[in-house]
Order: C-alpha cells, then structure tokens, then sequence
C-alpha cells in the first residue's frame, strides 16, 4: 500500500476503507489549515469543537479562526481535562452541546485534543443522529500516532476502560506536529511509547531505528514526522486488515492489557500513572511473560526495557508511586478486559522483536503467578 507521499513538509497517509476512507496529514501549521482542508473534502458547514480545559487556552481560537475563513460556523464544547472525562456525564454533556448548535448528519464533530477527548467526542459523533462526520485534531504524541486512526472510540466504566463505545471512523485526521512542543517531557514519553509499540508488534527494523534515532524524535524536525507518519501508516495497514477488532488488529494491543489493569488500580489518577506510561510497563511484562512462558528469549524482554527506560519511561509496577492493589485485584481487572473471549484470558504475546502473535486461553494461574512475583 503506497500510502505515504509528501507534499511540501506535510505527509499523507491514506486509509483505505472504501467509502469511509480517510487522510491522515502529518506536519506542522495544519490547525492554521484546518478549516480548508476540512471544507475541500466534507459539505457540511457547521461543527461542534470539543477540547478540554488544557488544550483550549492554546489552541481553540487558531482552529475556530481557521473554520470561520472557511465559512464552517462552530460551537466549542470546553471540558474538563484528565482521564475520567471519559464518563457517561460528560458523553451527555457533548451530545446536548451538539444537538444544541443544530449539527445536523452532514456536518461535524472535531476533537481538538488527546486521547480522551478523541475518544469521547468520536463516540458522541458515532450516536448523535446516529452518527455524524468526524474530525480528529490530535494535540499529544500518544493521539496522533495511536487513538486518533482506526475509528475505535469510547468511555470507561467502573468495570474497567474503554468498555463502552462504537467503532466510528474519522473522516480526517489533522496531526499538527508543531503542538508537540507545547507538551510537557512526561506527557511527550507517554506518547513514544505508542510508537515503540509500533516495532515490536512486526516491525523490528524500526524499533532498531527508534532505538538509534530516539533522540532526533524527541527532538524534532523531520525524524519526528517520520516516526508519526511511519506508526501511523502500521496502525492504518492493520485497521484497513481488520476494522473490527476479529483478528490482527488486536495487536495493536501489545502491553495494553496489563496497561490498562495498572491504569485501573491508580484509579485513574494521572498524576500516578498516564496511558502511555501504563501501556510502557505493559509492554516489559508482555515481553518479560513470553520469556516465562518459553516463548522468547530473555533477552528481548532486556532489551524492550533497556530502551523504555533509556527515554525515561517506567517499566516496572514497583515505578508507579502509592499503593497498589495485590495480584489477584489487578486480575479482576485483566478479566474485564475487552480482550477477554468466552471468558478466556486473551493477551498479546511474543516470540522476539517484532514477533508478536494472539495468545487466546492463557492460564489464568500463569498470570496470577507472574503478577505475584512482579508486583512484590
């Protein structure tokens, strides 16, 4: 799939998924265009902009500035910022603020935002009228590389994360790279992991990159677009492969299922432990229990955390501050995970770098036992 082209200092990865097919344009000063490359390719002329409280005060009156010379007329929906604004409470909220400013089918949701934002607004743009056009203006590493392509969108519950949505493409994807700079050191790591993630799923020439150019992308310039566009372009090929989750896509979840069982022992509480970082510690123990389980060499699990805590990521569950709950609490949440088929434990395995494959009915003895010895 050719899907990658350049133009000027903007890339293009295509997405091709038949009539809800999509662009993804990676570079800088795309907020700045975004009201023109939204109105050549959609009708509508109305959109509701739904950012958070972090994200408004930098970057909200470029963006409506750019509809407005477009001719898009828009309402801003501002919510609070952190993960548990992903909630039923504010999923009504953005739907009310919708309806409210007569978004009808043909016009727009945008999400100008991280990942929370991105999902809640794509689920809210996938139920209103029983779906409305939508439009991802990513503004953290971690979304534009990962939540923000693909179409999955959602909320979480009590029972765990991300277990209540729909699957609703964007019909655009705006990666601005210029506001990357506006990120804090943690929140820019949180993201890299993502696109770690991106080589040892089934590609170990650009993990070998990563590990050789890490510092350019953290840096800048262009071997940061080229990181974004080329794990934009693995998620794209793997969605286009499996839209639904039935198959491959699912191993865009490598570390995720231990991830997100961190994520709900903290509560959510991002001051202890953020997505990427959860996704960061998942992926060691993802590599570290294929070594245990005879599947891969010791060795690749060295090396994964040699290089997540070489950027200053955390790799072990003693990393995250405060209390955890025991073994057999953090299994709970493993059992909620949407991965789970027929009850059965399903994770994301490894037999090497960029050798990942779907373990469907691991031992559930196995995992409480491993927990037990990593969480000690």
């Amino acid at each position: 799939m050719n899907a990658i082209t350049s133009a000027s200092a903007i890339r293009t990865v295509h997405v091709p998924l038949g009539e809800r097919a999509y662009d993804i344009l990676i570079g800088p000063g795309l907020i700045a265009r975004a009201g023109a490359e939204i109105a050549s390719r959609l009708k509508g002329r109305k959109a509701a902009v739904v950012t958070d409280e972090n994200v408004a005060p930098l970057y909200l009156k470029a963006l409506v500035a750019s509809l407005d010379e477009a001719g898009i007329a828009s309402a801003e929906v501002v919510l609070p910022a952190g993960e548990k604004t992903k909630s039923f409470e504010h999923l009504i909220t953005v739907c009310d603020k919708v309806l409210e400013a007569r978004v009808e089918r043909n016009d727009y949701v945008i999400a100008l935002g991280g990942g929370v934002i991105g999902d809640l607004s794509g689920f809210a743009a996938g139920i209103v009228r029983r779906g409305v056009h939508f439009v991802q203006v990513p503004t953290s590493l971690l979304s534009q590389v990962d939540s923000s392509v693909g179409g999955k969108t959602g909320i979480n519950s009590r029972h765990g994360k991300n277990l209540i949505g729909v699957f609703h493409q964007p019909d655009l994807v705006l990666a601005d790279t210029d506001v990357l700079n506006s990120l804090s050191a943690r929140e820019f790591r949180a993201g890299y992991a993502e696109v770690a993630k991106y080589g040892l799923i089934d590609k170990p020439d650009f993990f070998a990159w990563l590990e050789a150019n890490w510092k350019a992308v953290f840096a800048g310039g262009s071997a940061r677009i080229e990181a974004i566009a080329a794990s934009c372009q693995a998620k794209a090929d793997v969605v286009v492969a499996d839209e639904r989750e039935n198959g491959p896509r699912a191993l865009l979840n490598l570390g995720h299922t231990f991830g997100h069982a961190l994520e709900a022992a903290t509560a959510y509480d991002s001051s202890r432990l953020v997505h990427g970082e959860g996704v960061s510690i998942g992926m060691v123990l993802a590599h570290e229990f294929s070594a245990r389980m005879n599947l891969a060499s010791p060795d690749d699990a060295r090396r994964v955390e040699r290089h997540l805590k070489e950027v200053g990521l955390p790799t072990r569950i003693s990393d995250i501050p405060g209390d955890l709950p025991p073994a057999e609490k953090l299994m709970d949440a493993i059992a909620q995970d949407k991965k789970v088929k027929g009850g059965k434990l399903t994770f994301i395995l490894t037999r090497g770098i960029g050798q990942s494959f779907v373990a469907d009915d691991v031992p559930a003895s196995e995992v409480i036992s491993f927990l037990q010895e990593k969480h000690a």
